[in-house]
């Protein structure tokens, strides 16, 4: 069985931050049930579309392993079928903006009132406190989460990542915290809130930078650039470029091609244990027993000299090259892979790493698979649904309406134009 069989959860999120959440949690086996705006669904259907007349990749890569269902909440009728929904429901998930639940008419109370089991789990962009009504966008979170203020060069502006630390970040965060309590009810049989907030969420993951803020009270962070350079530190956390964060010195370095390729580069750190090593494949044998060399903190002024020197071995190789050479001598280094590589390593296909899968409107597309790998409930990624494609199957199979009753419901106007049959 799946590891979350039985489960059903109402999605009420979209963009990206809650449905990331939701995603995760269809993959397990939860049954998720998409409630979507009649006519037109998750703003992301349509946004950044690559083929006219079918569903977004932003949309698709978002929400497989879910149903979906068209719903007026503002209908008479539709808040009728909303309140049945939430007694069949294990869990609420939503991102809306603040106070739209209580607006709608579903303040946690009367959500309790229904369904004193469900789980209420939310992301905001911010906990309580002066920010609490604020919307947050990715690279909004990103910067109020301590992220920009870190990312980039010393002398540059704050950077945004690539990486979606602030939405797909914050879903994860939540996703642990559904599960946790799912798992509390089983011992209390209540439902609880569930928070995670965006700003917290990036903060979390730059928990690093939050230590380096303390141990700059204890004097200049010597693994740093600047340090070496003879730069002064300020009273907060300096933008370090490609230093590495965790204590052990690391670039990005030019590869074999660099001119013309523009990830022809790789990461190397050079750990403390295997100095020796390194020293020895790049053709500085002395620097293991000179003094100015020998140790950690010897070498902290000498750093941008040492990775030049590197560098210049480096260059002479292709990336991969450098892997191989470095990884059998246990020489921390990694290929900077474009996003064209990563599509194209198989092994990330056998791994369900990457899936390909195949849609009714837009063909068969590669998608990220589930980074979390359960040895007895394996994951399998089923397209995301059409608008509305699960309406009358959800209406019937999991709300209990039939014959007149259901017809009562489709005609109210408050769940769209009812597609007959799910699309194959």
């Amino acid at each position: 069985m799946k590891a979350l069989e039985g489960i059903k959860v109402l999605d009420f999120t979209h963009v990206q931050s809650g449905p990331t959440c939701t995603q995760l949690l269809g993959w397990f086996g939860a049954d998720v049930i998409k409630v979507e705006r009649p006519g037109v669904g998750d703003a992301t259907r349509q946004q950044l579309v690559d083929k006219p007349g079918a569903d977004s990749l932003y949309f698709t890569m978002l929400n497989h392993n879910k149903r979906s269902i068209e719903l007026n909440s503002k209908n008479e009728t539709g808040k009728e079928v909303l309140t049945r929904l939430i007694e069949e429901c294990d869990v609420l998930v939503e991102n809306f903006a603040p106070g739209a639940l209580d607006r709608m008419g579903f303040s946690w109370e009367r959500i309790q009132e229904i369904n004193p089991r469900i789980i209420l789990a939310s992301i905001k962009g911010f906990g309580p406190g002066r920010y609490e009504d604020c919307k947050v966008y990715e690279n909004v979170a990103q910067c109020v989460g301590g992220s920009a203020s870190t990312t980039g060069f010393r002398d540059g502006l704050p950077m945004v990542s690539g990486a979606q630390t602030g939405d797909s970040g914050t879903g994860l965060h939540l996703c642990l915290g559904i599960v946790t309590a799912l798992f509390q009810r089983e011992k209390t049989g209540r439902g609880q809130k569930v928070s995670a907030a965006m700003q917290d969420g990036v903060l979390n993951l730059c928990r690093v930078k939050l230590r380096d803020q303390q141990r700059l009270e204890a004097g200049p962070l010597k693994e740093y650039s600047q340090f070496g350079e003879g730069i002064e530190f300020g009273d907060s956390v300096p933008r370090a470029g490609n230093d590495s964060g965790g204590g052990q010195p690391g670039r990005i370095l030019k590869c074999k091609g660099w001119e013309t390729d523009p990830n022809a580069y790789t990461y190397f750190i050079i750990q403390a244990a295997i100095w020796d090593k390194v020293c020895d494949v790049i053709g500085e044998p002395e620097w293991k027993t000179d003094e100015g060399y020998a140790t950690p903190d010897a070498r902290n002024d000498k750093l941008n000299q040492i990775f030049e020197r590197i560098e210049l071995w480096t260059m002479e190789r292709s990336k991969f090259e450098v892997m191989e050479i470095c990884n059998p001598l246990n020489i921390p280094v990694g290929p900077i892979l474009s996003m064209k590589e990563i599509m194209e390593d198989e092994g990330l296909y056998k791994t369900g790493t990457l899936v390909k899968v195949d849609h009714p409107e837009r063909g068969e597309y590669v998608s990220v698979g589930s980074p979390i790998k359960l040895s007895d409930s394996p994951v399998e990624v089923s397209r995301s649904p059409l608008l509305g494609e699960h309406t009358q199957e959800i209406l019937s199979s999991v709300l209990g309406y039939n014959g007149a009753d259901l017809e009562r419901v489709i005609d109210s106007g408050a769940v769209g134009e009812v597609k007959r049959q799910a699309a194959e």
